[in-house]
């Protein structure tokens, strides 16, 4: 829904209040239909994702031993220099496998801006499907790049979650 309510009623109503300000500027309108699917499809995503991960931050940075940061104000580093040096690198730690979650979710989420027509693997299947009518044959490749993409994710970020854990006992 959240797709669909941003590229068809928050994307309009953007336009709009873009050609109110170009207005009074004197700057030239645009039209709604100018405003590309795509970027509908982007900024609906990452509302829709803003909320997860701003909440995986939250949790990750609270995670951090108070008296980590108390022991970094007694050595007299900045506020720039404690998050620096102290508290993003054990926040990351926490960070990294939820947020790494919810990326791959993203991508798999992204099948669904097929549905405004925005030209994807999805959207790709579906033209090929209806022009060769050989459905079965081409969903299954879109199932295979889809599980193979979120695979080689799953596998890079476990990686990057074990080299991080190597680089605690340093």
């Amino acid at each position: 829904m959240l797709l669909l309510y941003v590229a068809f009623v928050f994307a309009p109503g953007l336009v709009a209040a873009y050609n109110w300000v170009a207005e009074t500027i004197g700057a030239d309108p645009i039209r709604t239909r100018d405003f590309p699917l795509l970027w509908r499809a982007v900024i609906a995503l990452a509302i829709g994702y803003s909320a997860f991960i701003a909440e995986v931050f939250r949790a990750g940075l609270q995670s951090v031993d108070p008296g980590q940061i108390e022991a970094a104000n007694a050595l007299g580093l900045s506020r720039f220099q404690r998050f620096r040096h102290i508290v993003f690198p054990q926040a990351i730690r926490t960070i990294l496998p939820p947020l790494g979650n919810d990326f791959v979710a993203m991508v798999k989420d992204s099948s669904l801006v097929s549905v405004l027509g925005v030209l994807d693997v999805t959207q790709l299947g579906k033209v090929t499907a209806a022009s060769n009518f050989r459905y079965f044959e081409t969903y299954n490749m879109v199932a295979l790049i889809y599980l193979s993409i979120t695979i080689t994710l799953s596998i890079l970020l476990r990686r990057l979650e074990l080299h991080l854990r190597q680089g605690r006992g340093r």
